[in-house]
């Protein structure tokens, strides 16, 4: 049975409002705004389809920079588009089985990739100040991720809702 699309919106809705409780959550950094408003996002892989997992995401991070004061300004849109892909491809990862590498991907993704462009928009100093509090944030993201996901993952594989859905 497939989840209606009314029932992935709201799904996606309440995933969105607890990245933004994590988004209160901070990681001390020099420049960047982290926090832990990417693992519910995460978690939601076990029964959203990437797309909805990745715009939880990028709402998300929106709230991160909402609650840190918009210090990047109008970049924050950026970031927010950058998570929603990341959670995106982490999302297909993870469907395909590639279990390692999401966890791979996403670090460094999350961690590094995420804050290249700000090299080259910003400066080399604020990149080299925001990947340290990034990279930290991305371990703590993925750790609580590692531990509720498999049992998420249970959850709605043996209840009596099925809100797992494939991709093709």
């Amino acid at each position: 049975m497939e989840i209606s699309k009314l029932k992935k919106l709201i799904l996606t809705a309440l995933v969105a409002a607890i990245c933004v409780i994590g988004s209160f959550i901070k990681v001390p950094g020099f420049v960047a705004t982290a926090a832990l408003d990417s693992a519910p996002a995460l978690i939601s892989v076990a029964f959203l389809p990437p797309l909805y997992s990745g715009f939880a995401a990028g709402l998300g991070h929106l709230a991160t920079a909402l609650t840190s004061g918009f210090p990047s300004g109008p970049f924050h849109l950026l970031i927010a588009l950058e998570m929603l892909i990341i959670t995106y491809i982490f999302n297909v990862l993870h469907r395909n089985g590639l279990h390692i590498l999401k966890w791979i991907f996403f670090i460094i993704g999350n961690g590094v990739l995420a804050a290249l462009p700000f090299y080259y928009l910003i400066s080399p100093a604020f990149f080299i100040g925001a990947v340290p509090s990034l990279v930290v944030a991305a371990v703590i993201n993925a750790v609580i991720t590692a531990i509720a996901l498999p049992i998420i993952g249970k959850v709605s594989a043996k209840g009596k809702y099925e809100i797992y859905e494939k991709c093709d």
